[in-house]
């Protein structure tokens, strides 16, 4: 069992739908006011059914208030890394500290390359994704010295100029599943962001011996890595509990277009949930 002690959050992952707008930001907007902790969007920009997520995220940062955005995750083939993250740093400005990075190596290598994207293979995939890393940290931060120099084979940042800086210590989570990526995920990410019903069983303890490895051989404590989990329906708050308890899953993310479920899951299942941990803790 692992607990890494994290205080837990608790948010939903909204489709970007293109044909309802307005639905999508007024449950961004319902999601806040029933004490949501985070809203998500899904980031396929080779879907034309969907909006935009850069400017989705924009529009509802510009519409709430208090909770935190991010997208879910950021497909880096489709995102060059030195302008998501002036992007990125530039939202969290506007939000006041309000957006977290997640990022992906892209699994959609077909529509990603019909998108004149590369086509790369999941090795080619992996690299190109710390390379993005590496850019993305370089580029925040603006305390030091000269421009940014970073990136390899896939990308390769010459000189540009640092910054801007983000309003807080912004996150890095990683989509990942594969044995590389996790490894990737505890040497340099700030999350590990898995989606449940891709998961088989014993795939949550298993990820988090990778991530936890990997994390001490680069001098890391393991418990500096959040485990986010994107569930695919509602799951009874003893077993949100028990994941929470034995699988170190401090932020749960729901999948949900119903305003009903999004009232539920964010102010009757969260304070629930946090109870049966916050006993168990003390106990």
């Amino acid at each position: 069992m692992t607990d890494y002690g994290h205080d837990l959050r608790f948010g939903v992952n909204l489709l970007p739908e293109a044909g309802r707008p307005d639905t999508v930001v007024g449950l961004a907007r319902l999601a806040e006011r029933a004490g949501a902790d985070l809203v998500t969007f899904q980031d396929h920009p080779y879907h034309p059914g969907f909006l935009d997520t850069w400017t989705l995220l924009s529009h509802v940062a510009a519409h709430t208030s208090r909770v935190v955005l991010a997208g879910n995750v950021h497909p880096v083939p489709l995102r060059p890394p030195a302008v998501l993250a002036r992007a990125a740093a530039g939202l969290d400005l506007l939000s006041g500290g309000r957006v977290e990075l997640g990022l992906g190596a892209g699994g959609y290598r077909d529509a990603i390359a019909a998108m004149g994207g590369p086509r790369r293979t999941p090795g080619e995939a992996v690299e190109a994704l710390e390379e993005a890393i590496a850019i993305v940290r370089a580029t925040w931060a603006v305390d030091e010295p000269g421009g940014v120099h970073a990136g390899g084979r896939h990308y390769r940042v010459d000189g540009t100029a640092r910054g801007p800086r983000p309003a807080h210590a912004m996150g890095i989570w990683l989509g990942a599943y594969g044995l590389r990526m996790l490894r990737l995920t505890g040497r340099l990410a700030d999350g590990w962001l898995p989606s449940l019903p891709a998961l088989e069983p014993g795939a949550l303890s298993a990820g988090n011996a990778v991530v936890d490895a990997a994390a001490a051989e680069a001098g890391r404590d393991p418990a500096e890595v959040r485990r986010l989990l994107n569930l695919g329906g509602e799951l009874p708050a003893e077993q949100l509990a028990e994941l929470a308890l034995a699988d170190g899953v401090g932020t749960f993310i729901l999948l949900t277009g119903d305003p009903r479920v999004v009232q539920r899951f964010a102010g009757e299942t969260a304070p629930r949930v946090r109870a049966l941990v916050a006993a168990a803790r003390g106990a």
